[in-house]
């Protein structure tokens, strides 16, 4: 299972994350496009960064909302949300192609993937982004019970998907991430090590309700704002290189 991570969301003097220390331990790189982070500085050099790691990119937009960190709604019309995610995804696009690297996928950010995952308004937004766009792109999703679904939708729309879990998250029976609002919803490093190595080898995780449901999922979200964090993905990158020998 492919690790990725949220990156390159530092902005102008304010430092977000451990961008160099991270990328030599995943796979893909979530690269902030410029509305909720990111400025052409700090994308030039993630960029730069995976190249050095031979790290595979994605485009990650969101609202405009810089303030916020992408992490408020907004209502946007149809049109609105097809612009504002070509745009951003042109930019790195562009500014990848400068340095010999190829865009691969879209996985949208905050605010906008939630509302992604729950409203079929915002969803067919992007859906419609990711069509239009000039080449294809693959679109990350949120692995849940309903992954059937997405993929017709997906495939009404002639758009490949990426289905992510998330390490550090825990679930609800639905298959749908616990609100942060909730005791319990951020696993401890233990419960992270336990929830990867029960992904890896069953395809199921445990829910808050102590209910276990399968997980299909090709990728896995992982973050790293300080050095624990560092440490705790080097070991999650050990258990899934196991994991691929031992199924080889």
């Amino acid at each position: 299972m492919k690790l990725n991570c949220d990156l390159g969301e530092s902005y102008g003097a304010w430092q977000m994350g451990l961008d160099s220390q991270m990328m030599a331990h995943i796979d893909m790189a979530n690269i902030a496009c410029g509305f909720h982070a990111g400025d052409p500085l700090v994308l030039t050099q993630t960029l730069a960064l995976a190249k050095q790691h031979n790290v595979i990119i994605g485009a990650h937009p969101s609202y405009p909302d810089l303030v916020g960190f992408g992490r408020r709604s907004m209502q946007c019309s149809q049109n609105e949300i097809i612009s504002m995610v070509h745009y951003q995804i042109s930019a790195l696009d562009g500014m990848a192609k400068n340095i010999g690297l190829t865009l691969s996928y879209v996985k949208p950010h905050g605010a906008l993937y939630n509302d992604m995952m729950a409203k079929p308004e915002v969803q067919d937004a992007i859906f419609i982004a990711i069509s239009q766009y000039h080449r294809p792109l693959k679109l990350m999703m949120l692995a849940g019970n309903d992954n059937q679904t997405l993929l017709q939708k997906a495939q009404h729309h002639n758009v490949s998907l990426l289905f992510e879990a998330f390490a550090d998250r825990r679930y609800q029976d639905n298959g749908q991430l616990t609100p942060r609002s909730q005791l319990g919803a951020v696993l401890s490093q233990n419960e992270i090590l336990s929830q990867v190595q029960q992904l890896l080898s069953k395809g199921t995780v445990i829910t808050d309700t102590a209910t276990e449901i399968p997980l299909s999922a090709d990728t896995l979200c992982v973050h790293g704002d300080n050095e624990a964090a560092i440490a705790l993905i080097a070991q999650i990158k050990q258990l899934c290189i196991k994991s691929e020998f031992k199924n080889q």
